[in-house]
């Protein structure tokens, strides 16, 4: 909207029809190029106030001939003019979504009976349940407006996350309710969802409301970064918060970004179960008989031997005998096939598909520190880890070690928390943990949902303190019952109808937001959805360099004092 209306908050428009389950339409009053689709308005009716979201715009005519024939080149400009309010005019349509009851004008004898009646409850916006009357006044959205539906960011716990994209009034999302369920952060690759996403970790490092877990495929957040269109550099989480982040390398020795990580983290050969192999189905082009090889792997070996006897087998391996004839060794894999009545050549097949694993240098028979010890305890202190892949960027080390290190996290939270809840014994209740999760579809999908520990997460773990916080381009490849599960979604530009259709489902008035969502900027326009936004609204999202940065942590930033660190290490109340 322009300045003078942004200024003025003057009413745009009215109230002209309209039902409770369709849009409202409303009668424009001012040019129709001074309001846009997405704009956050204020209906304004009686007792009531209603807040809701243009979704459309549309041309109308009184009679169809003064819209067929332009008026300009026969008639006088003031008879023109006059013809452009009267027989030419814009409606909008709005979608309402909640309402507010304010009572009658405060100088008025009735508010005083109002206020007596309603004793000291206090006004909260409710789900829109009724419909303004006709010729009820349309305004655009003032700051307080804003404030009143998504917060202030003098409120504990709410982070400004970006600005009316008209007015450029500021929009916060409330922390607490954002990390109560699991959420989503989508948009088309090169809309900024790894800039966004940095953004909303740094605000949930700042409040200390949870600790994060987060599993970097690329190196992006922990160090600093250069971004790949500016070449400007970008702030890590570990320069910010040098105290509370910890980077964890995988692998023994290994390095991100050619700098020491914190720590490193490796896995013992007696982790890995039958089902983290199942899970590389599909990248290991696993056959059908996989199952029932590991299942007779585990029954001759233990759950926790089968991985390193199955590895140290020699598969093709063989001897001569007495009679001089070929036969296969001991130690090979055909043998044991043979032992316990497993078909050779299944049994062959999967150990050669598994020299991939057998081959991971943060796989060994005994870690040098217990690495998943160490990063419960960061996190149970309040510190967040960004677990970086370093050089093992592929599928296969992505989907093996989120798996794995998520699978023993999760039976480390549930323990704690029925220890906790049980009274049995004197433990405290584990800190909320948020898992950030990017390329999310690769473990998520249809096919692999079911059999990750991500899935459950979503599912079921809200109640033990963890939650997801997915990253990804391609919505409409996770599945739809863990979508069904993120309580927040935040969405920039999608190209595909497919991602469209999956990151409003099951979202009331999604056919409205259908074009809008489709209609974003591809950079720094987001749309804000779901259970954790009091109503959809399309936002300019903050910008991630110093001007945040000066905002977040304030001026006088720089280094960290030694009381500090300790207090942020947990070590001090």
């Amino acid at each position: 909207m322009n300045a003078s209306i942004r200024d003025k908050n003057k009413p745009i428009g009215y109230i002209i029809g309209g039902s409770l389950k369709e849009s409202l339409r409303a009668r424009l009053i001012v040019p129709p190029q001074e309001v846009r689709e997405g704009s956050f308005v204020v209906i304004r009716t009686s007792d009531w106030q209603f807040y809701g979201l243009i979704t459309d715009l549309q041309l109308g005519a009184t009679d169809p001939r003064f819209a067929d024939e332009p008026s300009g080149e026969r008639l006088q400009s003031a008879i023109s003019d006059l013809l452009q309010g009267q027989t030419l005019f814009t409606t909008l349509e709005v979608l309402p979504t909640l309402m507010l009851e304010r009572g009658p004008d405060p100088g008025s004898p009735e508010y005083a009976q109002w206020r007596e009646k309603r004793g000291a409850i206090s006004s909260k916006t409710i789900p829109v349940k009724t419909i303004p009357s006709h010729y009820a006044e349309v305004l655009p959205a003032n700051e307080g407006d804003v404030a009143e539906i998504f917060g202030s960011e003098t409120s504990s716990g709410y982070f400004r996350i970006g600005n009316t994209r008209e007015q450029g009034h500021p929009v916060c999302i409330d922390l607490v309710k954002l990390i109560q369920r699991s959420s989503g952060i989508f948009g088309a690759t090169g809309t900024g969802k790894s800039f966004l996403t940095r953004i909303i970790l740094s605000g949930l490092i700042k409040e200390k409301l949870a600790s994060l877990l987060i599993f970097d495929m690329h190196n992006e957040y922990g160090l600093d970064d250069t971004a790949t269109d500016t070449q400007e550099s970008v702030p890590g989480l570990k320069g910010k918060f040098p105290a509370a982040v910890r980077i964890v390398g995988l692998g023994r020795g290994a390095s991100v970004r050619g700098q020491a990580p914190d720590f490193n983290l490796e896995f013992a050969q007696s982790d890995i179960q039958p089902q983290d192999i199942e899970l590389l189905t599909h990248e290991l082009n696993l056959k059908d008989t996989t199952p029932a090889t590991l299942d007779a792997l585990v029954s001759s070996f233990g759950i926790e031997n089968w991985y390193s006897k199955f590895k140290a087998m020699k598969p093709g391996s063989v001897i001569q005998g007495e009679d001089g004839k070929r036969m296969p060794a001991p130690d090979s894999v055909e043998t044991w096939a043979l032992e316990n009545n497993v078909n050779s050549l299944a049994a062959t097949s999967l150990h050669n598909k598994m020299t991939r694993l057998f081959h991971l240098p943060y796989i060994v028979e005994q870690p040098a520190a217990n690495g998943l010890n160490e990063i419960i305890k960061a996190l149970q202190n309040g510190q967040h880890i960004v677990l970086s892949f370093g050089d093992h960027e592929n599928d296969l080390d992505y989907l093996l070690v989120t798996n794995l290190l998520t699978r023993r996290i999760r039976e480390k939270w549930v323990e704690m928390t029925n220890a906790h809840r049980s009274h049995i014994e004197r433990t405290a209740e584990p800190r909320q943990l948020v898992v950030v999760l990017e390329e999310a579809h690769k473990l998520l999908n249809h096919e692999m949902a079911r059999q990750t520990t991500f899935s459950t997460i979503a599912r079921e773990m809200r109640k033990y303190g963890v939650t997801l916080l997915v990253i990804d381009q391609r919505p409409s490849q996770i599945y739809s019952e863990v979508m069904s599960q993120l309580g927040s979604r935040i969405c920039g530009w999608l190209g595909d109808d497919d991602d469209i259709h999956a990151v409003l489902s099951g979202l009331a008035g999604r056919d409205a937001l259908r074009g809008m969502l489709a209609r974003l900027q591809p950079k720094e326009e987001v749309i804000l959805l779901g259970w954790g936004i009091p109503m959809p609204l399309v936002i300019q999202s903050r910008r991630y360099d110093n001007q945040f940065w000066g905002e977040l942590l304030g001026k006088t930033h720089g280094k960290v004092n030694e009381t500090q660190i300790m207090k942020e290490l947990g070590f001090q109340s």
